[in-house]
């Protein structure tokens, strides 16, 4: 009986093992990968424990207090959210980083970009913490699980840290992705206590309205309208209105010339190669060819790769016209 009772004990031991194992993993899971010293004591183990987990490779230290589950290849968001809670409670991704996650530009920085009240995290390797006395709660969201900065507070984040036409690359996709709100803009704003970016945010955003029907809304546009400057081509009307009589919503064209009833449409594959947007343009443009509109749709790969050419076509089509 004494033997059967061990027995018993260690069958209990081990199924009372797994259970942990799970939520470690279910919580790494839903963070990329990662983990934080302070929420593996919260799940119940011990500093020691988790030092032994170390030394076993169960787990690998990614900063102090941060280790990674299982293995230690994380993917550029683990090592943000790895970032994050290295910077402790009240931390968020932002800056470059932020806009990165965001889809607002790219990043190739080797740093994480992380505010955090009272600039923890410094002296971190490969994390560029910055002072997030200004940070409230309503400027972070989750992006994709991770606390990240606002899309308005990414902006006036970013104007400390980038140029001017960065900045304003940035504006116009949030434009693009439909993200831009400048209510909440303003708001940030006016919250800005006298940070750096504030003046140049703010002078960005004036020009976009002042000339909010001639910017274009992308480095794709902006490339093709330099094309028709330098080719001498007729200036076209950019992201304009046309209405195709066929008693459905009015339509918007990249680059229209009225005159020659011509539209040109430049496809960058982040917008326009979604079988939706796929789908969509074509029942777009069967209604500009049956009210007598011709279009002419460029990838930026041919606008590398032929500019000429593509300036000769559209000149064809204008005479044509």
């Amino acid at each position: 009986m004494t033997g059967v009772g061990r027995t018993a004990t260690a069958c209990l031991t081990q199924s009372a093992q797994p259970p942990l194992d799970v939520a470690i993993g279910m919580r790494a899971a839903s963070q990329h990968g990662v983990v934080s010293l302070e929420q593996l004591v919260g799940m119940g183990l011990s500093t020691s424990s988790v030092r032994m987990r170390v030394a076993s490779g169960r787990l690998w230290r990614v900063h102090r207090g941060v280790f990674a589950v299982g293995h230690r290849k994380l993917s550029w968001q683990g090592f943000v959210m790895a970032a994050v809670l290295a910077c402790g409670e009240g931390a968020a991704a932002s800056h470059r980083t932020a806009a990165a996650l965001r889809e607002l530009r790219l990043n190739a920085r080797g740093k994480i970009d992380v505010s955090s009240p009272g600039r923890r995290g410094r002296g971190i390797a490969g994390i560029d913490a910055h002072r997030g006395d200004t940070l409230r709660a309503v400027d972070i969201e989750h992006v994709d699980g991770i606390p990240c900065t606002t899309v308005a507070r990414t902006l006036l984040d970013l104007a400390e840290v980038v140029d001017r036409r960065q900045l304003e690359r940035a504006c116009e996709q949030a434009e693009v992705l439909r993200l831009f709100d400048l209510k909440t803009l303003h708001d940030v704003l006016d919250h800005a206590a006298g940070r750096r970016g504030a003046r140049a945010l703010r002078a960005v955003l004036a020009e976009q309205a002042i000339a909010a029907t001639t910017l274009t809304r992308s480095e794709l546009e902006e490339r093709f309208l330099g094309l028709c400057l330098d080719a001498r081509l007729p200036e076209p009307e950019v992201n304009a209105w046309i209405q195709p009589n066929d008693g459905g919503p009015g339509l918007e064209a990249d680059f229209l010339w009225r005159a020659a009833r011509l539209i040109v449409e430049t496809d960058g594959r982040h917008v326009h190669m979604t079988p939706a947007a796929f789908e969509r343009d074509r029942v777009r443009d069967g209604r500009l060819l049956v009210a007598g509109w011709r279009v002419l749709r460029l990838t930026g790969r041919r606008l590398d790769r032929e500019p000429g050419a593509v300036a000769q076509t559209v000149r064809a089509l204008l005479e044509a016209g």
